[in-house]
């Protein structure tokens, strides 16, 4: 469909969405159709941004922050020029807690393209992301108490920041900025003086305290942390401010939203009623539900607890089983598989392992096997790594393997927030998401198996879309 055919006339402005998730950048352009909202063109790009870290060895986790960028550059570069043109406002999405450093006058160089003008990172480190291990549990320890209602874990922004603080300094000497990835991308397009961050992407590095909207400045203060470096807050939906250039031919002067949790973005794409819960696994795994209004979290966090109350919009709060374990423990089992291939002097390919797992699995209703897939821990228990118990020679085929794999990240997901509290919090029924999920049968038949509702599966959910409809409703 063209544009103007949604609209059935001449064609609306437009509303960009970006996502710059943890493997992927995606746009969406979305217009203004007869029922509602429309994607018009979207693109997405893998980043292949994963690097090795020079300070905290193998158990560090970053990310080149040019290849995002040129991801970003080469998604843009794909959407038909006219629309583009058309876009009133931007809408950023991105992967939560990581955190990148910048020097402000320094954080980008602008140049021209084919299309208008483009950004290239110029003094930014590393992204280091969420899935970042260098904090231990002692090392946490050490830190102070932070007032808010979320327990502080490794991969958390500020806990970054106190690894540097206690294990490099010098690093931090070299920049005066920080933000999350879409932090970084709103400040270079808005030439912000100081970064501007939301509610959401706040409370998701740690020491923010959501009731009063502010960092705990005092806590983090005596321990001599560099408060200089915390962004500006502001509520999830306001504008952040202009692009200063025509980008990649979008207007110069075009609005852009505060940056949002991409967590946030998938889910409002997708949840439209209260009584609905949405379980997402795509690289990780996560079963929400939205709280009562006027839901406020408690003063302090339960470390034990599983569950988290993630800041939504217009002052609302999800609960949250916010799992390390989803698409990414199937995507070791299928390195493994090849190692122990290669090991045995054949080659197969990767995409051909997943594709005969899934098969052999679908062969094979059940499994005796009892795998509890946790090998990157849970930020509730993070020493609890995973086990295979109940080994029966019956059940050792790469179909039993894989369906006792499926099942266990599916079960571990439910046993963080059991069937019972969704029941008791109203969930009728259940919206399936995610890319793990869309690509794998086996998967989708152990969500029916283990919850007792009904299950949707709608079309993947996506961030980018999500972004771009929250700026849609605010227009």
């Amino acid at each position: 469909l063209t544009t103007s055919e949604v609209a059935g006339g001449p064609a609306p402005a437009c509303v960009l969405g970006i996502d710059l998730g943890t493997t992927s950048v995606k746009t969406a352009l979305l217009v203004r159709g007869k029922q509602g909202q429309v994607v018009a063109e979207s693109c997405s790009r893998e980043t292949q941004a994963h690097t090795s870290s020079l300070e905290a060895g193998p158990q560090g986790m970053e990310q080149n922050v040019q290849k995002i960028i040129k991801a970003l550059n080469e998604c843009l570069a794909a959407l038909p020029q006219q629309q583009l043109q058309r876009v009133s406002h931007i809408g950023i999405s991105g992967q939560m807690h990581g955190i990148v450093f910048w020097k402000k006058d320094k954080g980008c160089k602008w140049t021209e393209c084919d299309t208008g003008s483009t950004f290239e990172p110029e003094e930014v480190s590393h992204l280091i992301t969420w899935q970042d291990g260098r904090c231990s549990p002692t090392f946490l320890s050490s830190l102070p108490l932070p007032q808010s209602h979320i327990s502080l874990a490794t991969g958390f922004g500020c806990a970054t920041v106190y690894w540097y603080l206690k294990k490099s300094p010098d690093f931090l000497k070299s920049y005066d900025a920080a933000g999350t990835i879409h932090d970084y991308v709103v400040a270079m397009l808005c030439d912000l003086k100081k970064p501007l961050m939301s509610v959401q992407n706040a409370a998701s590095w740690g020491y923010f305290n959501c009731r009063s909207k502010s960092w705990n400045t005092d806590i983090l203060k005596k321990s001599g942390f560099p408060v200089h470096l915390l962004p500006e807050v502001g509520d999830p939906g306001s504008i952040a401010g202009k692009t200063i250039c025509a980008w990649h031919g979008i207007p110069k002067g075009t609005k852009v939203g505060i940056a949002l949790g991409d967590f946030q973005c998938s889910v409002y794409f997708c949840l439209t009623e209260r009584t609905d819960a949405v379980l997402n696994i795509s690289t990780s795994a996560q079963l929400t539900v939205s709280m009562p209004l006027g839901f406020q979290p408690p003063e302090t966090p339960d470390p034990s607890s599983a569950v988290t109350y993630f800041p939504y919009f217009n002052g609302d709060y999800l609960a949250v089983a916010a799992s390390l374990n989803g698409g990414n423990v199937l995507a070791t089992f299928v390195d493994m598989v090849a190692q122990w291939t290669e090991e045995l002097g054949l080659q197969v390919e990767k995409s051909a392992i997943y594709t005969k797992i899934i098969e052999a699995a679908l062969a094979h209703n059940n499994s005796k096997l009892s795998i509890h897939p946790t090998i990157f821990g849970e930020r509730h228990v993070p020493g609890q790594l995973a086990s295979v118990t109940n080994i029966a020679v019956s059940d050792l085929t790469l179909g039993h393997v894989t369906r006792a794999v499926c099942h266990g990240i599916v079960e571990n997901l439910c046993s963080m927030l059991p069937v019972q509290h969704l029941m008791e919090m109203g969930v009728r029924r259940i919206l399936g998401s995610g890319s793990a999920l869309a690509r794998n049968e086996v998967l989708r038949q152990e969500v029916a198996r283990i919850f007792p509702f009904p299950v949707v599966y709608g079309k993947d959910v996506d961030a980018a879309v999500g972004a771009a409809m929250v700026m849609f409703h605010r227009k």
